[in-house]
């Protein structure tokens, strides 16, 4: 049987470490048949499940987060899962003023140090797009699908932030937010544990926009790729506080602007800035719009999509 194409997908097993990926994957185990595969990590048989395209799935069960020791996860994904094409960590979302009932998704990089990354916007919107379908099919109107700002949680936890750029796989982590109430409600669990094999399930070419400015959850960047009206997705999030942080104003800030979009899979078509974004580091998207020869615009006009530049 030829395998059409491969993703795999992480849960940290230990509820002390993570609240959420062990419930998702027995979720998983319940309502799929999942087949054991000869691979073992951390003391357990990697399991799969193969879609009716011949697209193969992999589940694996980790000791840690695998962000949270990346030093020692990173040969195992060079090993096993190098020519996938795609990953996803699935895991929890909290924090101060996180918002409550959430099922959220974002890429992978550590914007203040400009190290990005591989980010696939088809399977991007794909996931979210599953994750709001199968969550209102089901009813669970309470929970909101959000997208996050790029980030990744190993830095953290003391992990080297150019260690992102050394597993090439387009990755996303797939989460629920942001309390113990959110982390155990059986229906979320189901909803996110469904999405993740609904990740293949569109291939038409998009546009992809390069989101500049804005808070962690900012609601115009999520509204646009949860609109299925209109093939048009997003590469990177990076808000405001960190290209602040990271001095996105200066040549080094033009060098990380370009690095993250060398990381997006298919390259973008347009860069949108949020309005309160300062004058210095619009001026950046503007010059690497000029450079690239893509449109730069207002976060206030992806309210209407139809009248966007990138068409």
């Amino acid at each position: 049987m030829m395998i059409n194409k491969k993703a795999v997908f992480f849960f940290c097993n230990d509820l002390k470490k993570d609240p959420v990926a062990n419930s998702v994957i027995k979720c998983c185990e319940e309502m799929m048949d999942l087949k054991q595969s000869d691979i073992v990590i951390d003391e357990s048989f990697v399991l799969e499940f193969t879609d009716k395209d011949n697209n193969l799935f992999q589940f694996v069960k980790t000791k840690d987060v695998i962000s949270h020791n990346y030093k020692y996860y990173l040969p195992i994904l060079n090993k096993y899962f190098k020519d996938y094409n795609f990953a996803g960590v699935v895991n929890w979302h909290e924090g101060e003023n996180a918002p409550e009932q959430i099922l959220t998704a974002h890429t992978i990089g550590d914007v203040p140090t400009g190290e990005f990354g591989n980010s696939n916007p088809r399977y991007f919107k794909n996931i979210i797009n599953a994750i709001e379908d199968i969550k209102n099919e089901t009813s669970l109107d309470e929970f909101t699908t959000l997208t996050e700002a790029t980030h990744w949680s190993g830095t953290t936890y003391g992990e080297e932030s150019k260690l992102i750029t050394e597993y090439s796989v387009p990755m996303l982590d797939i989460e629920i937010g942001s309390s113990s109430d959110s982390f155990n409600n059986k229906m979320a669990i189901q909803v996110l544990a469904k999405a993740l094999v609904r990740v293949f399930d569109n291939d038409e070419p998009l546009k992809t926009l390069l989101c500049v400015g804005g808070v962690h959850f900012e609601k115009s960047f999520a509204d646009i790729i949860k609109n299925k009206e209109y093939n048009i997705s997003i590469g990177h999030v990076l808000p405001n506080q960190w290209i602040v942080s990271g001095m996105y104003d200066d040549e080094f800030g033009f060098e990380k602007l370009e690095k993250c979009v060398n990381s997006i899979e298919g390259g973008i078509d347009g860069i949108v800035f949020h309005d309160k974004l300062k004058g210095t580091y619009k001026e950046q998207c503007r010059k690497l719009g000029e450079k690239l020869n893509v449109p730069v615009f207002k976060h206030k006009i992806l309210k209407n999509p139809k009248d966007l530049p990138i068409w």
